[in-house]
């Protein structure tokens, strides 16, 4: 009907077919792949399988070599990728050394109003306002003064989501974000996330190398061997012993728990050697 907004696709992000080439070595091949509002996805494979490629083409860092990319209503080749990055979270270890160490909390976290590091400017009252109640949503408000080189990696990894979320993105990346973390900062990061897909909150992609990170929240998963899917759907039939033996090219055995996962591996002496 003229001057009736249409309705929101139930469509986050959608791959068809995505293929990634570099230097004539095959990265990413026959990728499909999609993502609805208010689902919440692992993303799992062993190292080399293609999984930061993947990230990386999602947010255009990355030029694909064939396939088509939707995200948030967009596709790529017809819309302003860089400008379309704001709209997506991003937690990454690879944002960690951007910050100056003296640079505070609440600072950091307003930067992400604007994806910018190192905000000169005095900060707008509503996006202080904004910054501290996301610095309490993720249990972190006493670091809003504390400089970034005194935090720990854990407090760091909540102030980051607290920086992604700055911006109300649609849908928010976390990749690896619990590389670096000591066993009680990792259960405690674990909690955190489950309670933050519990709220009203963008659709989450959480991207590991270890099934024991994968909380009951995440409900869809992705696993990727080689570059391509060895996996993909609800997490209960894509998860499984003979995916997961075959993805990382080595026996084990995927033991479930209620919503926890474990994997229980071979001797070093009858699996591949580092």
């Amino acid at each position: 009907m003229p001057g009736s907004t249409p309705p929101r696709s139930s469509v986050v992000l959608r791959v068809e077919n995505l293929c990634l080439t570099r230097g004539g070595f095959p990265i990413l091949q026959q990728i499909d792949w999609t993502v609805r509002r208010s689902e919440h996805w692992v993303i799992l494979g062993p190292n080399g399988s293609g999984k930061t490629s993947l990230l990386a083409a999602l947010t255009g860092y990355l030029t694909p070599t064939a396939g088509s990319m939707q995200v948030l209503g967009e596709i790529y080749g017809e819309s302003d990728w860089p400008q379309l990055r704001r709209r997506i979270g991003l937690v990454s270890s690879s944002l960690r050394h951007l910050f100056h160490e003296e640079e505070p909390g609440l600072e950091i976290v307003v930067g992400g109003r604007y994806a910018a590091i190192d905000v000169r400017d005095t900060p707008k009252p509503r996006d202080v306002r904004e910054a501290r109640s996301l610095l309490r949503r993720v249990d972190c408000l006493s670091l809003a003064e504390r400089p970034w080189a005194y935090l720990s990696q854990g407090e760091r990894q909540r102030l980051l989501i607290a920086r992604a979320l700055m911006a109300h993105p649609e849908i928010l990346i976390l990749d690896e974000p619990c590389a670096g973390l000591d066993p009680v900062a990792r259960q405690h990061f674990m909690e955190f996330t489950d309670r933050l897909a519990q709220h009203a909150s963008p659709s989450l992609v959480f991207v590991t190398h270890h099934v024991e990170e994968i909380g009951p929240a995440f409900q869809h998963a992705l696993v990727l061997a080689q570059g391509r899917i060895a996996a993909s759907g609800p997490i209960r039939s894509a998860l499984t012993t003979r995916t997961l033996s075959s993805a990382f090219a080595t026996p084990m055995r995927l033991r479930r728990r209620g919503h926890h996962y474990h994997l229980d591996l071979p001797p070093s002496g009858s699996g591949p050697r580092f």
